[in-house]
């Protein structure tokens, strides 16, 4: 009997010393696990953040949206080449840097999603600073711009007070639409309109005033000057202007590297007189008087 005690209470020491080995093993197994999950983490990490600072360290392009209906700053010359006084720039800019510049016609109403989803990297084409300020990240101003008026030279409208009952013409998304519909800018105006019709570009909106279709188009007077001057004239702008604006470079919100690099170089062109001599390039077209950059 005494035997068969110790026998039994020899295996359940037995027992008692295997479970707490196998409770021991598990443990040591399951922190090893942890261990190699965050070191692995940690890696990923790591590995991201290089990655992201070769590839800023890396850039060999630039991607530039711009409006392809936006003469002066972009648009398609005769020879079908996309040219510009922003086009010219951002050349300018990608020359000093080594990199290429690609130059990505876009919708202009869809330039947001261009941009956020990484089709390009900024958008550089007449693009107002004011009112988007917390929107983008921006380039420091580079043109003094004014939203104005423009109608037929024989025209019967020659205020903006003319305009009540006409039909004007607008860009989508534009800087001249989002001062018409300002509450503290031109909306009491606006509301005096017969109506306001939105176009894609301004071609169209020159080819509807041509035709008769509209009675008056707001844009930047920039561009105005460009298509009366391409047109021979014939057309005129009123002396009044919805609003006063500057134009920059919009980066992502964010991407202060990006723009730090564009905007060194373009502030370097301003100093040894590239920025000047570019602008001198459309000086038909009032660039020159516009220009801030510098002065």
């Amino acid at each position: 009997m005494k035997k068969l005690l110790a026998l039994v209470l020899a295996s359940a020491m037995t027992l008692g010393l295997c479970a707490c080995g196998s409770a021991d093993t598990a443990t040591t197994t399951e922190t090893a696990e942890v261990t190699e999950a965050t070191e692995t983490a940690t890696e990923e990490v790591a590995t991201t953040e290089v990655a992201a600072e070769e590839a800023t360290t890396e850039r060999t392009t630039l991607i530039v949206g711009f409006d392809a209906e936006f003469p002066p700053y972009g648009y398609m010359d005769e020879n079908g080449d996309y040219v510009g006084f922003d086009l010219d720039l951002a050349q300018e800019v990608c020359n000093r840097l080594d990199w290429e510049l690609v130059k990505q016609p876009i919708d202009w109403d869809a330039k947001d999603m261009e941009l956020s989803s990484g089709a390009i990297d900024c958008i550089w084409n007449g693009f107002t600073i004011n009112g988007r300020e917390d929107d983008y990240t921006f380039s420091v101003p580079y043109v003094d711009n004014s939203q104005v008026y423009v109608v037929k030279a024989e025209s019967d409208i020659k205020s903006e007070a003319d305009l009540a009952g006409k039909v004007v013409g607008v860009q989508a998304d534009s800087s001249a639409l989002a001062a018409l519909e300002d509450a503290e800018g031109k909306a009491d105006v606006a509301a005096t309109f017969g109506d306001l019709v939105q176009f894609a570009d301004y071609n169209t909106g020159f080819m509807n005033l041509e035709s008769g279709a509209i009675d008056c188009l707001a844009l930047d007077i920039g561009v105005a000057n460009y298509e009366i001057a391409a047109r021979n004239g014939g057309y005129v702008i009123l002396a009044d202007q919805l609003a006063s604006e500057q134009y920059g470079i919009g980066f992502l919100k964010g991407n202060t590297e990006l723009k730090d690099q564009v905007e060194k170089v373009l502030l370097e062109m301003v100093d040894d007189g590239t920025f000047g001599k570019i602008a001198e390039q459309y000086a038909d077209f009032g660039l020159v008087d516009s220009v801030c950059l510098g002065k």
